[in-house]
């Protein structure tokens, strides 16, 4: 499998939030549960790249395409993700990171029967095209997209409000569910609780490595939503940008 890692980095996160994603992604990778889903598969590795994004045009890559087959592997991997990163940036854009992800499966020398993105937010898109169109291209493509929803209010501007008290909503992981995942065995999880966090990754990697989430019904975890049509307005995230007053390109 290709992984692609595309973690939020927009205003709406406080600085203790992202070092509580980056730790929880490398801890995540250097757990013995993912080591044993990396070593059971059938080629008994996994590449993987870490992007940071916020804006249509703000994405960063901060793992460049990986191979892991083992311990020492992950573990340079993780050093990468605990070094020092510059200021977040503006901005929610789902559906640019989602482009910007897909591209990055083009011409980059590696071959798999899977091409995953695994996007992580805490607020829904509201800036750039449309999300379901960006979506809509990515899966086209033959790629799956498995969301994770941060729906931890932080006391300071609401779900997704963080230190700027930018807009989010409250039931992020059914707009994950509705509006952003899909593609084969598509799912999203939702975290309510920055204590979750690291769980909640270590487990989305396992059955993402695996390939079965179906396996999360066994497990002590946030129940996944499969993809799937629903009554969520996939524009709530421009709409409440508007409602507040803040321009809109």
């Amino acid at each position: 499998m290709q992984l692609v890692l595309a973690v939020d980095v927009s205003r709406s996160m406080s600085p203790g939030e992202l070092e509580i994603q980056r730790q929880g992604y490398a801890a995540a990778l250097t757990s013995p549960e993912v080591l044993a889903a990396i070593a059971g598969g059938f080629t008994g590795q996994i590449a993987v790249t870490y992007v940071e994004w916020a804006g249509p045009d703000s994405q960063r890559v901060v793992l460049p395409w990986t191979v892991i087959a083992g311990a020492g592997d992950a573990a340079r991997a993780a050093g990468v993700l605990g070094g020092r990163f510059p200021a977040t940036l503006r901005r929610t854009s789902i559906s640019g990171a989602l482009l910007f992800a897909a591209g990055l499966f083009e011409d980059n020398g590696l071959s798999s029967w899977r091409r995953v993105i695994d996007i992580s937010g805490d607020g829904p898109n509201n800036e750039g095209q449309p999300v379901t169109a960006a979506r809509d291209s990515v899966i086209g493509r033959g790629i799956t997209v498995n969301g994770l929803a941060i729906m931890a209010d932080d006391g300071a501007g609401g779900f997704g409000g963080g230190p700027w008290g930018f807009p989010g909503i409250a039931d992020l992981d059914r707009y994950y569910r509705d509006c952003v995942i899909g593609g084969p065995g598509a799912f999203a999880i939702g975290v309510r609780a920055w204590g979750e966090f690291a769980a909640a990754v270590r487990l989305k990697l396992v059955l993402e490595i695996a390939g079965r989430p179906a396996l999360l019904h066994a497990a002590q975890a946030p129940a996944p939503q499969a993809a799937g049509p629903g009554g969520t307005d996939c524009l709530i995230g421009e709409k409440l940008w508007q409602r507040r007053g803040w321009d809109i390109p």
